[in-house]
This record gives structure tokens, C-alpha cells and sequence, in this order.
């Protein structure tokens, strides 16, 4: 009970100094979205937002993949279930480069170098069974890979944090996905 009335009394003390916000939103414009509060370092979240943008890049062009290659007697809805992950990967790829922009950067697209920028690889796999574990293996490697950003980024960029945490949800859903999938093959 005493640590609630400690944190309320705290809570009764902050206070804002709007005056100085507002003369420090006016300094410095050419940096948009990145004010002076901004803690993190800049060009290495650029850097591994560009990483992760060639990550869902190449999961999109695989899930496209398996989508288009499927087949066999279970290959309809495994193969639907693909095209959606190629979809919702494509999301977070205009969400990274978007953020990328707000950042001040510039979102890499260009295929040269595309894979070596993936944390996952583009493996085509050999049958259905293969392509679900593929798919499988980039959801795993996505997910550590988002995990260490997340902690990398701390308070740091909370915004920046925030994307990439909702973003790493969306990954574990997929890796469920396709793990049920495999369990059904």
C-alpha cells in the first residue's frame, strides 16, 4: 500500500515544461520525426531497419514461391495459406520502409545484395513438405532476429520498438501456422 501512494505522490509531482518542448519542436525541422529526445543511434537502427525490410522482402518472394509451386493433395490450402503470410510479410516490409522514411533514411529495395542483407534465406524447398519447413525455419530466425532489435532498442525508440514488437506477434502467429502445418503433413 505504501509503494502505491509513493508511486501516486510521484505522479503528483511530474510536471511539463511545454515552453521548452515547443521551442525545441521549432529548432532543427529538417530532421522530421527525429527530435532531440530521440536516444538511439540513428544510423544503426537505419541499418537494422534496412536488414529487416531485405528480411521480409525475401519472406515475401518465398511465401510467393511456395504459394505458385504447391502441390499435391493438401497443396490448396496450404498453398492459400501461403499467399496470406506473402501478404501480411509485404505489410510489415511498407511498415519497416515507412518508418525508415519517418527516420530520415532510405529504404534499400535493391535486389542486388538482397539475400545477404536477410537474416533468413530464400530456400526453395522440394515438396510441400519441405517449403512448410522452409517457411518454418525464416518465421524462427525472424522472430530471434526481432527480439534482439526489440532489446536493442529499449526506450531508446520506443516508436521504432513498438512497430517491430507488433510486427514479431504477427511472425509468432506465422510460425504456429506452420508448424500445425507440418504437424498435419
Amino acid at each position: 500500500m505504501r509503494s502505491k501512494s509513493r508511486k501516486q505522490h510521484s505522479a503528483d509531482n511530474f510536471a511539463m515544461d511545454v515552453k521548452a518542448i515547443r521551442s525545441k519542436a521549432r529548432q532543427h525541422l529538417n530532421a522530421g520525426a527525429v527530435t532531440q529526445g530521440y536516444a538511439a543511434d540513428r544510423e544503426v537502427v537505419l541499418r537494422l531497419l534496412n536488414d529487416a525490410l531485405a528480411t521480409e522482402l525475401v519472406c515475401v518472394l518465398r511465401y510467393k514461391r511456395h504459394q505458385f509451386m504447391a502441390s499435391g493433395i493438401h497443396a490448396e490450402p496450404v498453398a492459400a495459406e501461403f499467399a496470406a503470410h506473402a501478404g501480411e510479410e509485404q505489410q510489415h516490409a511498407d511498415r519497416i520502409a515507412g518508418r525508415i522514411i519517418q527516420l530520415g533514411g532510405a529504404p534499400d529495395f535493391s535486389p542486388d545484395g538482397l539475400a545477404q542483407r536477410s537474416h533468413s534465406e530464400y530456400v526453395e524447398g522440394t515438396d510441400l513438405r519441405d517449403m512448410i519447413t522452409e517457411n518454418l525455419v525464416a518465421e524462427r530466425i525472424a522472430i530471434d532476429s526481432y527480439r534482439e532489435m526489440v532489446t536493442y532498442l529499449g526506450d531508446r525508440d520506443p516508436t521504432t520498438r513498438r512497430m517491430i514488437e507488433e510486427i514479431l506477434a504477427v511472425e509468432g502467429e506465422h510460425a504456429h501456422d506452420m508448424s500445425d502445418l507440418l504437424e498435419k503433413e
